[in-house]
């Protein structure tokens, strides 16, 4: 036990959906760090919809529990990590507030108060990320959004973080719809970090059909509301589909004049490949709009700025 204890007051939320046998070995991690560390503490479980006993385990394990305070937000039904963890971040009242975005423990539980020490070092954001090779999935994901977003920070897969106060104030002044944290966090002009651990031995973990549509449908989302990818995309297709209907009318001319084309096909041909130059122009332009509306409704902060500093008395 220690005996000079931290006197900030920190939040842990931590997603649950049908996590019924980790819960108890999982909690049990959280619960012995945040009593043994901070005077005063709060656990925040955001029960997805789970169709298995992880609210009964919940309500056993409170039971043994000395100083910490835990809650339950029930969800009416399957939300996905992102508005659950909303929930949950919409009631934590601490001064710093540790995300643990599901119930895997692979890390030591030491690992907790290591981010909580790196965050008082001038991190208003800090990660914890396994030193392991990333699934294929997760690293094309990831390498996809480096290359069409503007941000310098380099996104990888996350265990759980903490964030400052300063953080949730600053995020929540935005819009108050977060489809994606991570890329919220990552815009916001605060300073980051990331420390890496070595994954300790734990059990396989086999994520239902619900959370994993649900993983693939985010994902998405996020490509196409935080980068540049749909707008590169259409550039793309439009010079190419351009080319083509200028080739065409090319060629279109070069039959009329060195052979004897059918009545009304130059005349055909030169219309569509005109239409068609035309359209993809116009859609190219409509696509641009679009991505400016999305702009100003998710990223309606035009500038950040990470500290202000008071240089003269």
């Amino acid at each position: 036990m220690i005996d000079n204890k931290e006197k900030n007051f920190v939040s842990a939320i931590v997603y649950v959906h049908n996590a019924e046998n980790r819960l108890e070995k999982f909690l049990g991690a959280i619960i012995s760090q945040l009593e043994n560390n901070f005077e005063h503490s709060e656990i925040i479980c955001v029960n997805d919809h789970s169709t298995d006993g992880s609210l009964a385990k919940i309500k056993d394990i409170s039971n043994k529990v000395t100083s910490t305070s835990i809650s339950v937000i029930n969800m009416s039904h399957f939300h996905g990590l992102e508005l659950a963890m909303d929930a949950g971040m919409d009631l934590s009242i601490g001064d710093f507030v540790f995300e643990f975005d599901n119930t895997i423990l692979d890390f030591k539980p030491e690992m907790i108060m290591e981010v909580y020490r790196n965050a008082l070092t001038g991190f208003d954001i800090v990660s914890a990320s396994a030193d392991k090779r990333e699934r294929l999935t997760s690293s094309l994901f990831y390498s996809v959004f480096d290359s069409f977003s503007d941000n310098d920070y380099e996104m990888t897969t996350e265990s759980f973080r903490i964030l400052s106060r300063r953080v949730i104030n600053r995020i929540s002044s935005m819009n108050k719809t977060i489809p994606y944290r991570k890329a919220v966090y990552a815009n916001s002009g605060l300073k980051t970090n990331i420390i890496k651990y070595s994954v300790e031995a734990h059990d396989n973990v086999v994520r239902d059909k619900k959370e994993l549509k649900y993983r693939k449908g985010l994902a998405v989302d996020t490509l196409i509301l935080f980068t540049e990818l749909g707008y590169s995309f259409a550039k793309v297709m439009t010079i190419v589909m351009m080319l083509m209907s200028v080739l065409m009318i090319a060629y279109t001319v070069f039959i009329y004049v060195a052979a004897h084309p059918v009545e009304g096909w130059t005349t055909t041909v030169l219309f569509l490949s005109f239409a068609f130059f035309g359209l993809f122009g116009i859609l190219t332009v409509i696509i641009k709009y679009l991505q400016l509306i999305v702009n100003l409704v998710f990223k309606r902060k035009h500038y950040n700025f990470e500290s202000i500093e008071k240089l003269t008395k």
